[in-house]
């Protein structure tokens, strides 16, 4: 099996156990991975749950469209983390409830929206920014995404749910299955005394671990 077949097939089976999990409903979200000079992506409107590899959009990292069904409507998302994060391997973009819930709260950090409760939230995910709305698939977020210049492995886009890059797909699958997580937590916990990880600890942690 080529190296791009085994990306196609590995792309849709982690697709639909996001879906099968609960971490996407109908036909929302869309997962994109690196394959070699170009990228796969989820068709537009299509269901997590039921990819056919086959048919896996084909485009190259500046959006033109090379072979298969057309990209997703959000490629945007997924061509500004490419470009402004060295080392991106793949990009996760899921409506899942918990983060999306957050990315609503009117009280979330837009700095640090996902506080660092446990050790692994701080070596997969880091420091979480909050993007501004903006309609999806609007090439605008893709903008806000570069200005943020490879900072932040993920963030939260208001009211519509995470985006998170990883080194390669199961990196990218695993931090946004963390993010959800630990955003589910967050909500648990609101107005509970809750201990977070300290700055030190949490220096000690990027300093031991570069999961991200």
């Amino acid at each position: 099996m080529s190296e791009e077949a085994h990306l196609r097939e590995m792309l849709a089976t982690l697709a639909k156990s996001l879906f099968d999990r609960g971490f996407s409903v109908g036909s929302a979200g869309n997962i994109s991975v690196a394959c070699g000079d170009d990228l796969l992506i989820t068709p537009t409107n299509s269901c997590l749950g039921f990819l056919d590899p086959a048919r896996m959009s084909k485009i190259s990292r500046d959006g033109r469209h090379l072979a298969g069904d057309k990209p997703s409507k959000e490629v945007f998302l997924h061509q500004a983390f490419y470009a402004t994060r060295p080392g991106t391997g793949a990009v996760v973009h899921l409506h899942s409830t918990y983060a999306t819930l957050v990315s609503c709260l009117a009280d979330t950090d837009p700095d640090d929206c996902i506080p660092a409760l446990t050790p692994y939230v701080v070596m997969r995910v880091g420091r979480v920014k909050l993007l501004p709305f903006v309609p999806p698939g609007d090439p605008a977020m893709g903008t806000r995404i570069s200005a943020l210049e490879g900072r932040y492995a993920a963030v939260l886009l208001a009211n519509h749910g995470p985006v998170v890059a990883g080194q390669d797909l199961l990196s990218a699958v695993y931090a946004a299955e963390e993010l959800e997580e630990t955003a589910k937590l967050v909500v648990l916990s609101r107005n509970l005394a809750v201990r977070t990880l300290d700055q030190q600890q949490i220096q000690d942690l990027e300093t031991r671990f570069s999961l991200r």
